[in-house]
């Protein structure tokens, strides 16, 4: 099975920490060479430091705050400018805050719009001509398993996500006869500071334990435990590599069997 991505380019969002932090990691090791993307330039320079170099790859970062679409748009441009070729694109963007969806205002889910599918558009817009005459793309969305099933107390989100996911199936129909596939990987609860924010909010609701709150939804999951951040990104990698040039246009849940439907 060719895993291979030495000579590869690969840019990948929220590459700081968690899960795009991992899945950086991951395609490193791969041999690719990796761009960084996140808005704290010192996390940046830090995790830069970490990327595997023993093939030669030259890592480099981007500097990009996607609450500014229009700033995102002209940094990416400037920064391809010199016919940089990315043959991977990971979109991963931290979710919006959790809430029921009766009481969310429009600006959130305008700004939840915007962070999501419109710089994943402005990302995929950049680079799929260059993966086109590369004849190798490989876009993977990080979502979430609430594409399948909505998540209660995530209204805003279990509505852009669902966005993303039918952008992304429409995107893979349109590239894929150029080589490019378009996939989602959709994480359940993983081990993340986003995913322990949601349980301090959780707990202080409900006037529960932290432990409390994390045996509950650890108890949904058939696996017993939450994932951990490199499980998710060893889907991604695989994803992004070669020997997954068939697979296009699906969601992949990696949630320890939580979610209820196929």
């Amino acid at each position: 099975m060719d895993l291979n991505l030495t000579g590869k380019n690969a840019l990948v969002c929220g590459s700081t920490q968690g899960i795009g932090k991992a899945a950086a990691l991951e395609l490193a090791q791969m041999g690719a060479s990796v761009t960084l993307v996140a808005r704290n330039e010192e996390r940046l320079q830090e995790a830069l430091t970490d990327l595997d170099r023993s093939k030669g790859q030259q890592h480099d970062y981007l500097c990009a705050d996607f609450s500014s679409p229009e700033t995102l748009a002209t940094k990416l441009g400037a920064y391809l400018a010199n016919d940089k070729t990315i043959h991977i694109l990971i979109n991963n963007t931290g979710g919006p805050p959790g809430g029921p969806i009766a009481v969310a205002g429009i600006d959130q889910f305008r700004a939840a719009f915007e962070m999501h599918l419109i710089c994943n558009h402005i990302l995929v817009t950049a680079v799929k001509e260059g993966m086109q005459k590369a004849g190798y793309g490989r876009i993977i969305n990080v979502i979430s398993t609430s594409v399948k099933q909505p998540l209660n107390g995530l209204g805003v989100s279990n509505t852009i996500r669902g966005a993303v996911a039918n952008w992304a199936k429409t995107m893979a129909n349109e590239l894929g006869i150029h080589g490019i596939t378009v996939n989602n990987v959709l994480p359940g609860a993983t081990n993340t500071v986003r995913l322990q924010s949601i349980i301090e909010n959780k707990a202080q609701k409900q006037g529960k334990t932290i432990e409390e709150v994390s045996q509950a939804m650890k108890s949904t999951v058939p696996a017993g435990r939450f994932a951990e951040a490199n499980e998710v990104a060893n889907a991604i990698a695989f994803l992004a590599s070669p020997a997954a040039a068939y697979i296009n246009g699906i969601n992949v849940p990696v949630d320890g069997g939580r979610t209820k439907c196929l």
